[in-house]
């Protein structure tokens, strides 16, 4: 079902969600909407939210594309002007735990090229349900703890963010322990003092509730084991710790070591580390070793994917006590990308007389690396009659720079060259080739500037008197001569009952038989004209002379 763009400010975050058209200063357009539309869905329309004319956008070859992401997640109905879903957008595999989740996509139109930002505000859905990261959680205390002694629990997990994230926990009725829960931890409170006699461990549930609606929840077993000795809680170096990690790192890299210590002695005090809770992804790219504490890069990593990690931390001691510490990874960015040259539109065929600055081609280069590894400098070689203009942002117009001739250049294959301003700086290649179509242009001319006949007087009907041959070096039509007489009088007679010419060689013939005594000599004029559009021709004199057939001489009046 298609959800039409309506002009308000507010976003309803209830059962029902309100698609927002958000228009910029510069004609740019934003639009919020669920996560997981169906494929074919309507965003909105674009035209009418940015004063398109619908009829004009196929001519304009209005299409999106992407800024900086992988996937084309919109398209454009030519047909509506709406603006629909083409990929699943899913939020969470998008943009995790991050509050704010925009796809920055964009608009081309040509004729003139024009560039219109779009950005996707994805709003969070109630898809996932609070996970904890075990099904069990063990703990061990000892039988003389106090009343009031707390135990911090592992926390559940839930991808989706907002109020439809995990909003409270609950825990089942049961004769020893509380629950209290801030925004940062979840601790177990004894409520009323152990006896190992009458229980040496007991089993309570705790469940994760979210916010959505409907809401969903997830469970874990509390299991706690009564023991007589005595335990403290490990105790981490640091609340937090940082680290920096260059992407594209080699495999088993130490990105940092994590420590706590126990007061405890003996297996009391032993510290095992572990992640408390992580994405799947971020356990195929991260390790732990759970004596030391080191953690190693495992995977992979793309700083063009993921420019920072944060992972919980737990270190829990042989009793089962445990404590939490978190670990923040800033990716720093390697120039590992080398710009990427696409062609977005290509006038394969230029016609011979278009003026200097003519657009041609539109190119659009991208760069996913950062600052300056991305900054990028587009050219193409020289001696051409065409160049690279900047126009929006990333895109460049391939545009001619002087007149062209196709008689002298009829094709031309351009390497467009883009090179970033890391170090070192990586370039990358396209070549485009280039046709000059043809335009009439040049006139068929002959090849002499005028020609001489002779024939003897009593020639037979239709004889060969000579031939006369032009040529025009334009394409095809353009360039076919086809001759004629220019029509005149000799003698009072039209030139047509003396001479004919084949229209396709240019070979002139003898009407009738000639009489020297009648006639010496007379002219008629060729015409040369070629089949473009509008045809050209030019004309050239052919002089006949008349050979008296007694005498043999030639007599030139």
């Amino acid at each position: 079902m298609g959800h039409k763009g309506i002009s308000v400010t507010g976003l309803v975050c209830s059962v029902v969600f309100f698609l927002l058209p958000l228009h910029s200063a510069y004609g740019d357009v934003s639009y919020s909407f669920p996560e997981e539309m169906k494929r074919g869905s309507v965003i909105g329309n674009i035209a009418k939210d940015l004063g398109l004319e619908v009829s004009r956008l196929s001519a304009r070859k209005a299409r999106i594309d992407t800024d900086g992401n992988r996937k084309r997640y919109c398209d454009i109905n030519l047909s509506t002007g709406d603006l629909i879903v083409a990929e699943r957008i899913d939020r969470e595999g998008l943009c995790g735990k991050k509050a704010s989740c925009v796809l920055n996509q964009e608009l081309v139109l040509e004729n003139p090229l024009e560039l219109q930002r779009i950005s996707l505000h994805v709003q969070d859905i109630n898809d996932n349900s609070p996970q904890f990261k075990d099904e069990v959680i063990k703990i061990e205390m000892r039988e003389s703890a106090d009343k009031g002694a707390r135990f911090l629990l592992d926390q559940a997990h839930d991808a989706d963010i907002g109020q439809n994230a995990v909003q409270r926990y609950t825990l089942q009725k049961n004769n020893n322990f509380l629950l209290t829960v801030d925004s940062h931890t979840v601790e177990l409170v004894l409520e009323k003092e152990l006896d190992r006699e009458q229980s040496n461990e007991i089993k309570v549930l705790l469940t994760a509730v979210d916010g959505g609606s409907p809401q969903r929840s997830g469970t874990v077993v509390i299991h706690v084991t009564v023991l007589d000795a005595n335990d403290n809680a490990p105790v981490f170096s640091q609340a937090v710790y940082k680290a920096s990690l260059p992407e594209n790192s080699p495999l088993d890299t130490v990105v940092v070591t994590v420590s706590a210590t126990d007061a405890d002695e003996g297996v009391n005090g032993e510290v095992t580390y572990d992640f408390a809770h992580v994405s799947e992804e971020d356990d195929k790219l991260f390790s732990i070793d759970r004596k030391t504490g080191e953690i190693r890069a495992i995977g992979t990593i793309d700083f063009e994917e993921m420019s920072d990690f944060e992972l919980r931390i737990k270190a829990k001691d042989g009793l089962g006590l445990a404590s939490y510490s978190k670990v923040i990874i800033d990716i720093t960015d390697v120039n590992d990308n080398a710009p990427v040259i696409y062609l977005k539109s290509l006038t394969s065929h230029i016609p011979e007389n278009a003026s200097p600055g003519t657009e041609v081609g539109i190119i659009n280069v991208q760069d996913r690396d950062s600052e300056n590894n991305r900054q990028v400098r587009c050219y193409i070689q020289q001696n051409l009659p065409f160049k690279l203009v900047p126009s929006i942002k990333n895109y460049y117009s391939l545009v001619t720079t002087g007149e062209l001739d196709r008689e002298l250049v009829s094709d031309y294959n351009i390497t467009i060259t883009a090179t970033d301003e890391g170090s070192p700086p990586l370039s990358s290649s396209k070549s485009v080739q280039l046709s000059v179509a043809d335009v009439n242009d040049n006139p068929p001319v002959f090849e002499e500037q005028s020609y001489k006949a002779h024939v003897t007087e009593n020639n037979k009907p239709g004889a060969s008197v000579c031939s006369v041959t032009a040529r025009d070096p334009d394409w095809r039509q353009n360039g076919t001569v086809i001759y004629s007489l220019l029509p005149g009088e000799v003698n009072g007679v039209p030139v047509s009952s003396f001479l004919s010419v084949n229209g396709d060689t240019g070979v002139i013939h003898a009407v009738r038989s000639f009489d020297y005594e009648q006639f010496r000599s007379f002219k008629v004029h060729v015409v040369a004209r070629d089949n473009g559009s509008p045809p050209l021709s030019s004309n050239v004199t052919v002089s006949v002379f008349i050979t008296d057939l007694r005498k043999g001489l030639e007599t030139v009046r």
